[in-house]
């Protein structure tokens, strides 16, 4: 029988961020562990994840997710051990996918967790290459930006959880030509050598349009887009006709305190017909047994291939989003509470 824990730390928001998130933005604190009611479990968190769209729950407006309120727990992807079932369905040591992370230990109505089989894949796995950043990347390829072989691809934010996917299942598709930008030459080198781009670049090197002109010299024809900014008026330079974007996210935004200015060619968009396309990954929902299946198929023979970036802590929770902001993390950044 394990034992069943009175407290636990668990990470709250004290603060709204002004432009760039601070340490001091986050506070770790202890807090009571209340009883499972009547359809509830208690879960000891493995894993909580780390995610880019959290900094958009920092600000206090309306959005397709409500925003973190102050003082009160933030929450996301996490996996863990089920201690204390009150639930059917749900039988103790079971390991679950739910949506309280960013603590020690979580109590939930068990229709909101998933049982998963750590046999089947590491843990850390179903926040990531299985998980939401992995359905993401798979639905905005092949259903938003409507991929078909012989497609040429640049992804930017390549070396991230969702980049580093949808560059490699373009290869597995029969993509002609896949390109990928990250921001350091250890990630690039990465890119080409682990994960099979045909080309990559450091968009710290220079010019984005510079770079992707002479990656992709017949130009573009999906553009699958984390960051924005430069990276987007870059595509939107170097698509076909027809080309189509699938925008997942705007990295480059997120602790802007300024409005940013739009590509500056946006013009292009009616002579060359694009499509632009936003991407949540709430609305692909139906595809995720087909998902697990292909993709799970392509781990275990070694097609694809995924990294994670682990921080060891729960008291590193704050500096391990940080990081992933900064571009520190290479794939998922999860954040690792001990065995």
């Amino acid at each position: 029988m394990p034992e069943i824990p009175t407290t636990g730390r668990e990470w709250h928001l004290v603060a709204r961020p002004q432009g760039w998130p601070q340490p001091s933005d986050f506070a770790l604190r202890e807090v009571s562990v209340p009883e499972p009611a009547e359809g509830q479990i208690l879960v000891r968190n493995r894993y909580f994840s780390v995610d880019p769209y959290m900094r958009g729950r920092m600000n206090d407006v309306k959005s397709y997710v409500p925003p973190f309120q102050l003082d009160e727990p933030m929450d996301g992807g996490a996996v863990g051990q089920v201690l204390v079932s009150r639930a059917e369905g749900f039988k103790e040591g079971d390991h679950v996918l739910h949506g309280l992370g960013w603590r020690e230990y979580a109590v939930l109505d068990a229709r909101h967790a998933t049982t998963v089989d750590p046999e089947a894949a590491p843990l850390p796995a179903y926040l990531g290459v299985l998980g939401m950043p992995g359905l993401t990347a798979y639905a905005g390829l092949l259903e938003v930006a409507s991929f078909k072989e012989g497609d040429a691809v640049f992804v930017s934010g390549a070396a991230g959880a969702v980049g580093s996917e949808v560059g490699q299942i373009a290869k597995l598709k029969g993509a002609s030509r896949v390109i990928g930008s990250a921001g350091s030459a250890d990630k690039v080198r990465a890119l080409v050598d682990e994960l099979g781009f045909d080309a990559a670049f450091n968009y710290k090197d220079g010019p984005v349009a510079d770079q992707l002109k002479e990656a992709a010299p017949d130009g573009i024809d999906v553009y699958f887009d984390n960051v924005g900014g430069d990276h987007l008026e870059a595509a939107i330079g170097r698509l076909n006709v027809h080309g189509r974007i699938a925008v997942c996210g705007m990295i480059s935004q997120y602790n802007a305190t300024e409005p940013t200015p739009a590509p500056r060619n946006l013009a292009l968009v009616i002579g060359k017909r694009l499509r632009i396309q936003g991407l949540l990954v709430k609305d692909h929902a139906h595809l995720r047994d087909q998902f697990v299946r292909e993709v799970s198929a392509w781990i275990r023979s070694g097609e694809l291939k995924y990294r994670e970036t682990v921080v060891e802590g729960v008291e590193n929770g704050a500096d391990a989003f940080l990081g992933m902001m900064r571009g520190e993390n290479t794939g998922k950044m999860v954040v690792s509470l001990g065995e």
